[in-house]
């Protein structure tokens, strides 16, 4: 079958082995001093390794190659590794959208009768040891810090903290971070069980009450469907927070622009390749920030 996976130039490669902890799953050794793809099975092409290359030997290429298979990485590879290795494996999936990968590998777990680590309080220790007071951090496999999932919940931002007096500095609603689409982890715990905000990027700009109108209350990512690249992604994470995150409703606020429409087909998409079914509001805002319409589609 054609997929994406890693491909090593030899040339560039120098052997030091810098992109072989960033393979958790084990498909890349060093041998006869380079860095080489050992099993096809065993790459889930998603490229964590690449970030780690100081060279710029590694890509992504679409080829044919035998098919991944979680189940196999997990009992091979990852599972002997503890609980600390799995909860990482866990989060780069879900950081990639990788739905069905997470299902299999909660379903190996259950198997083996291997407790889910992301319900262990103590493995997600080492990742809040360094977070402020009342932020709630979880574990993060590498990558930058700007998209470790951070949760607000602490701060109780009511919608009476939000309607201060007037005078008074305007509090954010945001309960969380990352908010971009292609940072956010689906499975995150603020989306757990939430009413999702999705927005395109210039709402906010657009509506001078953004905050108090749309955010009460409301878990958040925000997109453009013009811009933005891998629409593919945006669907399998919008699949994976119904299903595995259970989010109650969505609420896609757009500009009344032609483009802007991109966003409810990915919601569409989302919604035909999960399982669960979801409640979905449309919110047309004007340029000049007026609410144009909301309905329940």
């Amino acid at each position: 079958m054609k997929r994406q996976i890693i491909t090593i130039d030899e040339k560039r490669c120098t052997g030091c082995g810098d992109c072989i902890p960033g393979c958790p799953e084990g498909a890349l050794q060093v041998i006869d001093g380079k860095a080489r793809l050992i099993s096809d099975l065993f790459c889930d092409g998603l490229g964590a390794c690449i970030g780690h290359c100081p060279t710029g030997a590694m890509k992504i290429e679409t080829r044919e190659a035998e098919p991944y298979d979680e189940k196999r990485v997990l009992h091979e590879s990852i599972a002997k590794g503890g609980a600390n290795v799995i909860a990482a494996h866990l989060h780069h999936l879900m950081d990639h959208g990788q739905s069905d990968f997470v299902q299999q590998a909660l379903e190996y777990l259950e198997e083996q009768g291997i407790a889910n680590p992301l319900d262990n309080e103590a493995v997600r220790q080492p990742a809040t040891q360094h977070a402020h007071a009342g932020h709630q951090h979880e574990p993060h496999a590498g990558g930058c810090p700007g998209s470790r999932a951070i949760d607000f919940s602490a701060h109780d931002k009511s919608e009476a903290a939000v309607a201060m007096m007037p005078g008074a500095p305007v509090q954010s609603a945001l309960r969380q971070w990352p908010i971009q689409l292609h940072l956010v982890s689906p499975q995150a715990p603020y989306f757990q069980r939430s009413d999702l905000l999705l927005a395109a990027d210039c709402c906010a700009f657009a509506v001078g009450d953004f905050h108090g109108s749309f955010m009460q209350g409301k878990s958040l990512a925000i997109a453009c469907p013009k811009l933005d690249s891998e629409m593919d992604i945006y669907i399998d994470k919008l699949a994976a927070m119904i299903d595995l995150s259970h989010i109650n409703t969505i609420t896609v606020a757009i500009m009344e622009v032609p483009c802007c429409g991109g966003l409810m087909s990915i919601v569409a998409e989302a919604l035909r390749k999960a399982k669960r079914r979801v409640p979905v509001k449309k919110v047309l805002i004007s340029l000049q920030g007026k609410t144009l319409s909301e309905e329940w589609v």
